[in-house]
């Protein structure tokens, strides 16, 4: 529990002095609104990373072209798993989170103001408005959207079956598909516990995938084939572990 206290007494000052400054630049609807949205989650996840003594390894970052718009595709087993990838992706990137995200004072309304995008998975029709908003985003933006398929933490690691929306998504948008696996996060802190552990997290990006010429009639052979490029990457480290 030392290092929840830790990370507790320092997250919720760090999180309003960061998201405050967003706000407040988002109101005056100031010219350094998207430079502050590209440096303070940054500055805020690795905070919070360094404050629970956990260290992040990156590998593929090449893979990251910040001239072109991508579909990045993770697997999810920690909270920690979105300050990983927040504090160490390269360029510029998009969330998209569950709804509830946007109710946290402070972090919702900075979250959103930044451009991220929030989910309702209980309405199927506000969920289709949110997945249209990203297409958008990705079209005019250019960012990396940042997605978990599985749509929610993992409690065992094992990898669980993706939704479409993200595959969708990116056959609309002619975006490249990343595969990503995040290793060690469940370690520091699995889903259902509040405790806190120091440890390493792996993050390795894999080669995109390319859904040129694909329709939306592909989009489960797609499904099937980012699931599959995940795994195999999570299956690859834990040989080598």
């Amino acid at each position: 529990m030392i290092g929840l206290l830790r990370v507790g007494v320092v997250a919720v000052p760090l999180t309003i002095w960061y998201g405050a400054r967003i706000l407040l630049a988002s109101y005056r609807s100031s010219s350094r609104c998207r430079e502050l949205c590209e440096e303070l989650p940054r500055r805020w996840a690795r905070r919070l990373l360094d404050l629970a003594r956990v260290d992040v390894e990156l590998a593929g970052a090449h893979v990251i072209d910040a001239a072109q718009p991508q579909v990045l595709v993770a697997n999810h087993t920690s909270w920690f798993d979105v300050l990983a990838l927040a504090a160490f992706v390269p360029g510029p990137f998009r969330f998209v989170g569950k709804q509830e995200l946007s109710h946290v004072p402070i972090f919702g309304s900075a979250f959103k103001a930044c451009g991220n995008i929030t989910i309702d998975r209980h309405d199927r029709a506000r969920a289709i408005e949110s997945m249209e908003e990203a297409r958008r985003k990705l079209e005019e933006e250019r960012p990396t959207i940042i997605l978990f398929p599985e749509g929610t933490r993992s409690p065992t690691g094992e990898l669980g079956p993706f939704k479409k929306g993200a595959f969708v998504l990116a056959i609309q948008t002619g975006a490249a598909v990343v595969p990503a696996v995040i290793e060690g996060s469940r370690d520091v802190m699995p889903k259902g516990s509040w405790r806190i552990r120091p440890g390493r997290i792996r993050v390795h990006l894999g080669d995109p995938i390319d859904v040129s010429g694909l329709t939306l009639e592909d989009r489960d052979a797609l499904t099937g084939r980012a699931w599959e490029a995940v795994f195999a990457l999570q299956g690859a480290f834990r040989q080598h572990k």
